[in-house]
């Protein structure tokens, strides 16, 4: 059964494109090359092993435009991008089956941002495969580059901030220090002040 006949989520609105290719593979590194190599422009979908031998409900869609990924959907979760890759960051072997589109039927589906991953992450994530992504991310437009990146810039700044940081630390202690007074371990909270000074 193809993941998106009937898509559990109004984000993921793909049309069924034209099988080109269903295989079981033991690694999903394997899928993502073929794809690159290929130029693939479609999606791909993923069913690891325990929905093969199990019955298991796990499933995934990961979409390509010029054999770059895109996006990625899982169908258990309802989550998307890097979160859904997580979810389907499971042993193989997985069943593949992949499907072509034209560029036009994804374009809607890849406006949305918390399906969108970068380029290389599948490959990191779901085949431990850091030469793939980095060919993945050099076949890339720039723009696509800079997909994730928005919120670990946030949080490096965030870290970088000393005096954001000093206020925290600065918070916690007094909250700490109101606990250990209402509940009657002022000495013990200094005794380990002084113990470690």
């Amino acid at each position: 059964m193809n993941a998106l006949d009937d898509p559990p989520d109004d984000r993921l609105s793909i049309p069924r494109g034209d099988l080109v290719r269903s295989r079981v593979v033991a690694d999903v590194g394997t899928a993502l090359s073929t794809a690159l190599e290929r130029e693939l422009t479609g999606y791909a979908v993923l069913e690891p092993q325990d929905a093969l031998l199990l019955d298991g409900e796990t499933r995934g869609v990961l979409t390509f435009e010029a054999g770059v990924p895109a996006l990625a959907y899982s169908v258990e979760t309802d989550r998307g991008g890097t979160d859904a890759l997580a979810d389907l960051a499971v042993p193989g072997p997985f069943r593949v089956d992949v499907y072509e589109l034209p560029v036009s039927a994804l374009s809607e589906t890849h406006e949305t941002d918390d399906l969108l991953v970068p380029p290389g992450s599948p490959a990191e994530t779901l085949a431990d495969a850091p030469e793939l992504a980095a060919r993945m991310r050099d076949a890339a437009p720039d723009e696509w580059s800079r997909r994730g990146e928005d919120g670990a810039s946030a949080v490096e700044a965030f870290l970088e901030d000393e005096a954001k940081l000093d206020a925290i630390r600065e918070q916690a202690r007094t909250e700490a220090e109101a606990r250990a007074e209402q509940w009657g371990l002022t000495e013990q909270l200094a005794d380990g002040e002084s113990n470690a000074d």
